[in-house]
């Protein structure tokens, strides 16, 4: 019976591990999935929705090991999508971490990106987001992309 009292209580004082918080995904990690279903079923509109007005789109790597920065407006974006070849365009996410302050947001997540089946890269992408009065935005999308390291 002691043995067993002693067992209970170091079990009390170590848990199984770590608890989470349960509950609905926080808003603006809600509209970064939007935003991704709809490229998914190349749903311009719902794209297009997810955006701010003023959104801007920043891609931050290297070629031939020399750092580059390359921006892209929503518009050509969204626009390559819609006519990007057959083959879903899928972006999956890993590990969002989301951090709201009144009305601003930010969602890191990392990703890889697979064009049908195929996997073509992955990396992280960091969105900063505004509340509206119709809802969250995305103002500011930059990732990284690289083809090396990839999880399945």
């Amino acid at each position: 019976m002691r043995f067993a009292i002693v067992i209970g209580g170091w079990l009390w004082l170590f848990p199984a591990g770590p608890l989470k918080a349960q509950g609905p995904e926080p808003e603006p990690l809600q509209v970064v999935r939007r935003l991704f279903d709809a490229m998914r079923s190349r749903d311009t509109a719902a794209m297009r929705a997810a955006l701010h007005p003023e959104a801007r789109l920043v891609t931050a790597g290297s070629r031939e090991g020399v750092p580059i920065v390359a921006t892209v407006s929503p518009d050509r974006w969204i626009s390559g999508v819609a006519g990007a070849p057959d083959g879903v365009l899928d972006e999956r996410l890993r590990n969002p971490v989301v951090q709201v302050d009144g009305g601003l947001a930010s969602v890191w997540t990392e990703y890889t990106f697979y064009v049908g089946d195929r996997l073509s890269h992955c990396g992280v992408d960091a969105f900063h987001l505004v509340r509206m009065p119709d809802g969250w935005r995305i103002i500011d999308l930059a990732d990284t992309r690289r083809r090396d390291g990839c999880p399945p």
